[in-house]
């Protein structure tokens, strides 16, 4: 077969198989059915000394995997904030493979260089942040954070007279960080990545709506005001998707000379919904932000994004100059801004989903999932034998289920709350995932998937109702 012609077939097969897959989600199972066991069998197949047909090779994955995919693109899941993917981002998706740019310099991937910079324009003016702000399009809130705290690091140590970028770690002086206990690991894992240091992490306590108090961060600040420091707040957090009075934890944050980097793996995105916003009042003052467009954007895995006020730092801690490599004069090299060097085009999936949905587009697509969520955690928190733990201010909220017994202790409603989960997605219906909040087992619910309707709401509560109904002692 020529080169020219050898894709179509293969290519077609996968397109048979993605629709057939996509259309069904409504009437499979939301959990995996297949065993681990049996996926073993399936795919650990002898790698065969000649090459198998492209097309068979698809069908057979396809076979496979049949039964060990999560079905998170789909309207009934409601676990780790993950999203799906609109129709354009889909496609956009498979483009970006199709056309195979290696997205690291204008030179290696003109359009895809000059795509990214419309994305980083449009994404800061939706989601309010400073239009001077550098930006980075990775692979997900985890590189973000990686992203701006080594920006945070450059400039934290540049004030202090030390070059790290050139000296490394070794004999600069501690960076302190200040954070709320109620921070995401990968923020952790960022601290990790950077050398930071876990031991320079200090924890402090949320008031009872989960919002990191002033009078708490200003004695923070006031017991070693020499040192440098870095303060993150939280846009959004895992549990209950609390958001931290930015209006007046930045101003004071910043007259104690620390950087403010805001976590805002999904709550950033309340910005773009005139109902939500409020929520981000005095947000844009800080000095790095990170987001997923992968979570409430619903554009295809991978994909996050990263945002610095002040560009020097951002740049001096990623760019990197060789002989062989070809910079633009007057166009924007993505790899002075990324950590990593080969990558994708993830940017042609966010510039897809942007023009499909539109300013109005992404606000309803927030307000609707934070309505569904609502609805969703109130009516199963009715339900008998659960427990309304936190109702949704915006897309997230939690419910527990209570052991019947008459003296039944805090660690039955824990065991009792993972048995229902676990009995949850043995039916297939929906799915949920667990989460310990203020010491007790909870049940998190997240909406964040643009195909979520009521249909799946009352999916979902029957089925959490039927579970509790089959499993009451």
């Amino acid at each position: 077969m020529e080169p020219t012609t050898c894709y179509r077939p293969v290519l077609e097969r996968a397109l048979a198989h993605a629709v057939t897959y996509l259309e069904n989600l409504r009437h499979t199972s939301v959990s995996p059915t297949a065993t681990l066991a049996e996926l073993r069998s399936r795919l650990a197949r002898p790698l065969a000394e000649r090459g198998v047909r492209a097309s068979q090779v698809i069908d057979d994955l396809v076979g496979d995997v049949a039964g060990g995919l999560v079905g998170s693109s789909g309207g009934r899941f409601f676990a780790w904030v993950i999203g799906g993917s609109t129709p354009a981002a889909l496609a956009a998706d498979w483009l970006t493979s199709a056309w195979d740019q290696n997205a690291t310099l204008y030179a290696s991937g003109p359009a895809e260089a000059v795509i990214e910079e419309i994305c980083g324009d449009w994404l800061k003016d939706l989601l309010g942040l400073p239009p001077k702000a550098s930006f980075a399009l990775v692979t997900g809130c985890q590189m973000a954070h990686v992203t701006c705290l080594a920006a945070a690091r450059n400039a934290l140590l540049s004030r202090q007279g030390w070059d790290v970028e050139r000296k490394g770690l070794a004999g600069a002086p501690s960076i302190r960080i200040l954070s709320s206990d109620q921070r995401h690991g990968s923020f952790e894992r960022a601290v990790r990545l950077l050398g930071l240091g876990i031991d320079n992490v200090v924890y402090l306590p949320v008031d009872d709506e989960g919002r990191l108090p002033v009078d708490v961060l200003a004695s923070a600040l006031q017991a070693q005001p020499e040192r440098p420091t870095l303060v993150l707040l939280q846009a959004g957090d895992i549990n209950i998707g609390s958001y931290d009075p930015f209006d007046q934890l930045i101003p004071l944050a910043h007259r104690q000379g620390a950087w403010v980097h805001v976590d805002g793996a999904f709550g950033l995105w309340a910005a773009a919904s005139p109902t939500h916003r409020h929520f981000l009042r005095g947000c844009e003052l800080a000095d790095s932000w990170a987001t997923d467009g992968h979570k409430w954007l619903n554009v295809p895995y991978d994909c996050g994004y990263a945002f610095v006020a002040d560009p020097k730092a951002h740049h001096a801690s990623m760019s990197h100059r060789a002989s062989y490599l070809t910079h633009a004069a007057d166009a924007r090299d993505p790899m002075d801004w990324n950590p990593e060097w080969s990558r994708r085009g993830r940017g042609v999936a966010t510039y897809a989903a942007l023009r499909e949905l539109g300013r109005q587009g992404i606000a309803d697509l927030v307000e609707r999932t934070c309505r569904h969520a609502h609805t969703l955690v109130m009516r199963l928190g009715a339900l008998r034998g659960a427990e309304l733990m936190w109702e949704p201010k915006i897309n997230q909220g939690l419910v527990r289920f209570l052991d019947p017994g008459s003296d039944a202790t805090g660690a039955d409603h824990d065991r009792r709350t993972d048995a229902v989960i676990a009995g949850i997605l043995k039916t297939g219906e929906t799915f949920f995932g667990g989460t310990t909040w203020r010491g007790k087992r909870c049940m998190r619910v997240s909406v964040c998937n643009w195909q979520t309707n009521e249909a799946d709401v009352d999916r979902a509560v029957e089925a959490v109702n039927r579970v509790l109904e089959e499993t009451r002692a």
